[in-house]
């Protein structure tokens, strides 16, 4: 039996030198996908302090002189959030793990000091209406900055928070203002109009009613 011969076509320098070249370039590759995963495990495991090194190099995040990081996922339009504003946002909580101790909840919130941990607020000014951000706070910047209830241990202290922030509307503190005063002008009205009709029904019989 007859065995046919297939000819192959040797390989020139070049071709060799490309060969190698791409041989290098995979092992280079893979050798960085390694040490990125190695790195991404040791900031998982490791501090607090650990994980915020790590994660301030990740690709869009931001590190604040406060040490508050952040990634812009959308901009929005708009002047930034200032003190006094009432922002309707859409937030969600995560821990490290990326476990959820804040379930996807949203309101109306008045932007102001003491209103909500130091970080959340910092992260708020930094928006505006239709932003979408999400968020890294050192827990200097979460629960270690509320004092402890006695008796009660809160699970968050000590820990790096992440949320997810969309700021859907923002109500300017003039725009909140002057619907304040819209509002207490229409309570005057109801009231002088209450005043008058019972003013009205309790007058003497013979009496003109004013």
């Amino acid at each position: 039996m007859s065995v046919t011969a297939v000819p192959v076509k040797p390989v020139n320098s070049s071709t060799r030198l490309w060969l190698w070249l791409g041989v290098i370039l995979a092992l280079a590759l893979a050798f960085g996908l390694a040490w990125m995963g190695t790195r991404a495990a040791v900031a998982a495991k490791g501090t607090n302090d650990q994980f915020l090194a790590w994660n301030k190099g990740q690709s869009g995040v931001k590190t604040t002189a406060s040490g508050l990081q952040y990634q812009v996922i959308a901009p929005g339009e708009g002047p930034n959030i200032a003190d006094g504003d009432v922002a309707n946002v859409q937030i969600e909580g995560f821990k490290r793990d990326g476990s959820v101790f804040q379930e996807k909840t949203g309101g109306p919130f008045e932007v102001k000091d003491g209103a909500f941990i130091p970080g959340f607020l910092e992260a708020l000014r930094l928006m505006r209406k239709g932003a979408k951000y999400r968020v890294w706070l050192p827990p200097k910047l979460a629960y270690d900055s509320v004092p402890s209830q006695p008796g009660m241990d809160n699970p968050l202290k000590g820990q790096v928070l992440i949320f997810d922030i969309e700021v859907k509307e923002v109500m300017t503190a003039a725009e909140v203002q002057m619907r304040q005063m819209q509002q207490q002008q229409m309570m005057q009205q109801q009231l002088e109009a209450q005043n008058a009709t019972q003013g009205n029904e309790a007058a003497p019989e013979g009496e003109p009613k004013k």
